[in-house]
């Protein structure tokens, strides 16, 4: 009774709010879309969404909640497009680092569908959820717990009939977005991140079956071969990529196809604390990054379009976020215009949230932040959110600093 009791508090404290209109004052607003400052802007938010934009002297109605900007910089949410967030406590974590919307990366039991629903009533004030659910992969795991179904998948995940199931149970629990691999997994020591799993005939078949019910796939590869194989049958994005050739680069610029970094998590498994801390994966990072600088300035420089993703789970010892992540696309060649892009309106387009979400324009969601300095000149702007609002709501709100 206890431990329901505690739950029920912690949902409590992380609820919304009735909903309430603000007129977001005094700011100089980036919209997503143009690579300058809107001087003494006026937001106004109604009913979730971005109603219009004003500016200084306006009149305000009286229905509006002011909140004054102090001449700080409102800029569209970020987007994290690779997460396995899986708990409440994760979900406000994301929220302070000034993420408004998340693509799980796969979880063990379905967690990010009912987060999603959650923030979707109004029970949580975000971040928005892009559920992926169970990934498929070859050995389940703990995840076969998930769903009385998945049982029948103890044996493993591999024949076209195995594949079609467990992809099939996945969208019937209501998933946007299929999780899959390519290559093993960099972050275990015993593993190569290199070798190939699933074939270009398996992947085929998951990104086949998907498609008949309308979902996308996301397919883990490091390796070059495995990713090829991804690209070649239609994955939406490419996670990590660390090792791709030009070969691949230019086929996923040919067909689209996204690619997601998550460089950050490479500079974790490099220093000691965070989600990872193992000396071989300390080495094993320390060979990967160069590799992996390398291969974003030619994915940047042939035009792919690229996504942020911290690749964690949000938890108390995380040190890799999105907004790192973004400084660190600056370090590499982006410029800093471009670089807030790929964390807003190309990972909106990544996710198919390009019409709801990633920009600052009349009728989108009211996902928005602020922060204390010019991102487009100072991009480590990004890792103090001053305010962070998820669909219209006020999820973090650290001004004024003052007391009257």
């Amino acid at each position: 009774m206890k431990t329901i009791t505690t739950l029920l508090l912690f949902i409590a404290s992380f609820a919304y709010a009735q909903q309430q209109d603000y007129a977001l004052t005094n700011a100089n607003l980036i919209n997503g879309i143009e690579n300058k400052v809107y001087p003494n802007a006026i937001v106004f938010v109604k009913n979730g969404k971005i109603e219009k934009i004003g500016k200084k002297g306006d009149a305000i109605a009286s229905n509006y909640t002011v909140v004054d900007c102090e001449g700080n910089y409102l800029m569209p949410g970020m987007i994290d497009a690779h997460t396995h967030i899986d708990n409440l406590a994760s979900a406000k974590r994301a929220l302070k680092s000034g993420v408004t919307t998340v693509r799980s990366a796969s979880v063990s039991a379905y967690q990010d569908i009912a987060i999603r629903e959650l923030v979707k009533s109004g029970r949580l004030p975000g971040p928005d959820v892009v559920a992926a659910g169970v990934f498929v992969t070859p050995q389940l795991g703990q995840s076969i717990l998930g769903d009385t179904r998945l049982g029948e998948l103890i044996g493993g995940v591999n024949t076209d009939e195995e594949l079609k199931k467990l992809v099939n149970i996945n969208i019937d629990r209501g998933v946007n977005f299929i999780k899959t691999r390519g290559t093993e997994r960099a972050g275990l020591p015993d593993t190569d991140p290199r070798e190939q799993t699933y074939t270009a005939h398996q992947l085929k078949v998951i990104v086949d079956e998907a498609a008949k019910r309308d979902v996308p796939v996301m397919i883990h590869a490091h390796g070059d071969e495995g990713a090829y194989a991804a690209v070649s049958v239609g994955a939406r994005s490419i996670e990590h990529g660390t090792f791709l050739s030009e070969k691949t680069l230019r086929l996923m610029k040919e067909k689209g196809t996204f690619l997601v970094p998550t460089y950050i998590t490479l500079v974790d498994l490099t220093k000691p604390g965070g989600d990872y801390d193992d000396a071989v994966l300390e080495m094993r990072g320390n060979f990967m990054l160069p590799v992996a600088e390398k291969m974003f300035k030619k994915a940047h420089a042939l035009g792919v379009k690229i996504a942020t993703g911290a690749d964690n789970g949000y938890s108390a010892n995380t040190t890799s976020s999105v907004p790192l992540e973004v400084a660190n696309f600056a370090r590499m060649g982006m410029s800093n215009f471009e670089a807030i892009q790929s964390a807003t309106t190309v990972a909106a387009e990544l996710l198919r949230l390009d019409k709801q979400t990633g920009r600052i324009v009349n009728g989108y969601e009211a996902d928005m932040i602020l922060v204390p300095n010019n991102p487009l000149e100072d991009i480590n702007a990004l890792q103090d959110a001053l305010l962070v609002m998820s669909n219209g709501q006020m999820a973090i709100k650290r001004l004024p600093f003052g007391k009257n």
